[in-house]
Parts: structure tokens; sequence; C-alpha cells
């Protein structure tokens, strides 16, 4: 379940004394950006630093945790730009305190840049990173595990799940422009549901390690270069090329729905070379996110059953998406693979 949006003053005191080399606490301010977990720029006597709160449940225990630090440990000797935890005085990198695990990461100065602020170069530079990132988690992760499935979703239950949010919707008070636009689209993705609902896809052949969160919020700049990738929290088994595919969805959306064709096929060629994928296998992505798009409504459940409105902002060019994707099916399906 998301968070509060509340910060409470995390235990500075007791982390640092674990953490002796940091030194003495000088200010702790909350990090406005994150939905999930709560981060801090923390100021101390010898430097500044990145204290993150895991509070995710599915992610937040200890040896979840761990094994995402072990990952980018690894990654970052191979050369991949991210910042993983600094160890403390016994060589550990998660501590828990009154129950809760937290983390010290170094202080990465950058931006974030979403597809808008990339030119072709710089959307082609995130495609081959992303690449990169895959296969180079092929070669510090064990092997995934056989048989995990990754099946679509079913529309009989999507359906339910509209009727459900539009019943929300319409009894919501007061009742604003916001709920008004979600009963609108969630009756017109009724309609294109019901129009598709014979291409449900199969599940994936294949599946391998990812960041599972691969988006502009967890990417910091510096200049045009990528410097450090963070929020490692989702790290699984999941289809790659789907990865490739959703994170290009966020990136290259257009605050109207659609998404920046030009600058995908730059970065899906550079994923594609990068990774060692060709275009039947990034068509059959493209595929699977598109029906998953169409079956979505997360951020409608956030507002209407978890009372929760942080990503109300991100709905109106989510939903539109949606309908544009469907619409311009073969031009996005190209883009991805050609």
């Amino acid at each position: 379940m998301p968070r509060s949006s509340e910060h409470s003053a995390p235990p500075v005191g007791a982390l640092l004394r674990r953490h002796p080399h940091a030194g003495e606490p000088l200010s702790c301010v909350p990090v406005t950006e994150g939905l999930l977990n709560r981060g801090y720029r923390l100021a101390t006597t010898r430097g500044r630093y990145f204290l993150k709160q895991h509070l995710d449940a599915p992610t937040a225990d200890r040896a979840t945790i761990t094994r995402q630090h072990r990952a980018t440990q690894r990654l970052h000797a191979l050369g991949l730009p991210v910042a993983p935890p600094l160890p403390d005085s016994r060589g550990r990198t998660v501590a828990v305190i009154d129950g809760r695990c937290y983390a010290l990461h170094p202080w990465v100065e950058g931006r974030h840049r979403d597809g808008a602020q990339l030119t072709t170069g710089g959307s082609r530079r995130l495609g081959a990173l992303l690449g990169r990132v895959h296969t180079t988690l092929d070669r510090v992760m064990e092997p995934p595990p056989p048989g995990d499935r990754h099946d679509s979703a079913r529309p009989e239950d999507t359906f339910r799940d509209i009727a459900e949010l539009i019943r929300l919707a319409r009894a919501h008070r007061p009742h604003g422009s916001f709920d008004a636009l979600a009963e609108h689209r969630l009756r017109e993705r009724r309609r294109l549901l019901a129009q598709h609902a014979h291409r449900r896809p199969p599940a994936p052949a294949a599946a391998g390690w990812v960041h599972g969160d691969f988006h502009p919020l967890n990417l910091l700049y510096r200049g045009a270069e990528p410097a450090a990738i963070v929020d490692w929290d989702r790290l699984g088994v999941r289809p790659r090329a789907e990865e490739a595919v959703r994170a290009a969805a966020i990136f290259f959306v257009r605050p109207g729905g659609e998404l920046a064709l030009e600058k995908v096929r730059a970065y899906a060629r550079a994923y594609r070379r990068a990774a060692g994928a060709d275009g039947t296998e990034l068509a059959a992505a493209v595929h699977r996110v598109w029906w998953e798009r169409l079956n979505d409504f997360w951020t409608l459940r956030w507002r209407y059953q978890l009372n929760d409105r942080r990503a109300d902002p991100q709905f109106p060019a989510v939903s539109a998406l949606a309908v544009w994707w469907t619409r311009e099916y073969d031009a996005v399906r190209d883009a991805f693979s050609t």
C-alpha cells in the first residue's frame, strides 16, 4: 500500500553512530521525489549523503535490500553509473532501527531529465544504458529461476475493476473535473477493451533480471550524461524487453498522451544493439505492454481505493496514452522493432 506523504524525522543520530566516518549531522531535509519510500538529503561535518528509508512492504525486508545492495556494488565495479550504499563500521549496508530499514548512500549531484529534455543522441544513450544494465545484471546475478510465469491481465477481471472505479469516481465528493475525466476515461477504456479483448497476449517465453522501475525519477544526469541509476527496490526477474518498452512509454510520453516516436526509434535501436535483442522480441514486448496499459488503472486505484492523490498529476497523460497507443498501434510497434 502506498505510504502516507507525511514525513517523520529519521533516527539520524543512531544511524551515524554506525557510520562514524560520515561525521556529525548538520541538517536532514526530505527529498520530495519518490512515491513508495522516503529519502533525505543529509549534510554532515564530512559531506553530503542520501539517506533512504525503505517503507514499501514488498521490498522493505533486510534480505531483499541486501540483495539489491550487492547487485549495485557489483554493477558499480563493472562501470555502470550507480550509487552503492556505504557500509557501516561492521561492513553492513542495511541498518534496522526501531523496526525500520535504512541505508546511507553517497549524495549524487545531478538532475532528472525526461524525454522532452533529451536529444535524439541522448535518447540513443538512454537505450544503450538500459541495454547495458540488462546484460550486466546477467553477469552479476544468479540465474533466473525457471517456470515463473508472467500472465497478462484477463478482460473479465478488468471489466469488474472498471465498474468499481466508475462507482467510486461518481460517488467522490466533492465531485470535480478530475472525477469527471476519470469517469470518461474509464467508460472509454471499457469500450476499447471490448473491441480488443481477443488480442490478449500469451505469457512471454523468457525473462531476465531487470531494474524494475526504470523511469526519469530514478535516473540522475550530470549535463548530458547519466550520473546514477537509483532506486533498485524493484530489482527482479521479468521480461527484459518489456522493461525497455515500459521505460520508453514513461520517458517519451508527451502531455497529450502521444509518444515521441522518432526518439523512441533511436532509443530502441540502441537498446537492441546493447542488449542483443531483435525486432521480433521488441514487437512482442510492445504488444504485451500495450495490453498492460489497456488494462491498468493504478493511478485511479491510488486515488479512490487508497485515498492517496500523489499520482493524480500522472493520470491525464497516462490515460490518454492507452487510447493513442491503440489507435497508432502499428506505428508504435514499428518504432520499437525496426
